[in-house]
């Protein structure tokens, strides 16, 4: 498997629009997932995911290669509050969180959602946050993998339902 030389940083504004087309392509094909005409403001969210940046201690975080293609992308949130998710979750105090991650298809398996995720709990510890607060659902098996096998482990106060589709929490605990 050959190594991929990448840098996370903060999205640039003209990079919105490719990391919404790159958001909705990689959850669009999630099977079982809803789709676009099951939950248009979802995707409609997902395609304008710049607009997110514009509430406080919310960073739209990417994993670029040296000539600037991007691999991932992920949105952090230093404060739950501006998390945007059905539940509890933004009522959680002392906790970061990030939403939204995804790597394409040529890049997976080769860290970048790892390199991502590490990247938003070395935030949350800048912060001087205690936990880091996810969600997941059942289609996306290899993130929730993945979340495990880093140290989150389920947190079902703040599980909810988007639609018809179930939403599991997770945290990491420092």
């Amino acid at each position: 498997m050959k190594d991929i030389d990448y840098t996370i940083r903060n999205a640039k504004p003209n990079e919105y629009k490719a990391i919404g087309e790159l958001m909705v392509e990689v959850y669009s094909r999630l099977e079982g997932f809803p789709k676009r005409d099951e939950q248009p403001d979802y995707y409609n969210m997902l395609e304008n995911i710049g607009e997110i940046t514009k509430n406080p201690g919310t960073e739209l975080l990417i994993a670029v290669e040296a000539d600037e293609q991007i691999l991932g992308a992920v949105v952090y949130f230093s404060d739950m509050k501006y998390y945007g998710s059905g539940g509890t979750a933004t009522q959680e105090k002392n906790a970061s969180g990030f939403r939204l991650l995804a790597v394409v298809h040529s890049a997976r398996g080769k860290g970048v959602g790892k390199l991502l995720t590490l990247e938003c709990i070395n935030r949350s510890k800048e912060h001087g946050n205690e936990r880091v607060l996810i969600h997941s659902t059942k289609f996306m098996q290899t993130a929730w993998k993945m979340y495990e096998n880093m140290g989150f482990v389920r947190y079902p106060e703040i599980d909810f339902y988007q639609g018809e589709l179930p939403v599991y929490g997770f945290k990491y605990l420092f």
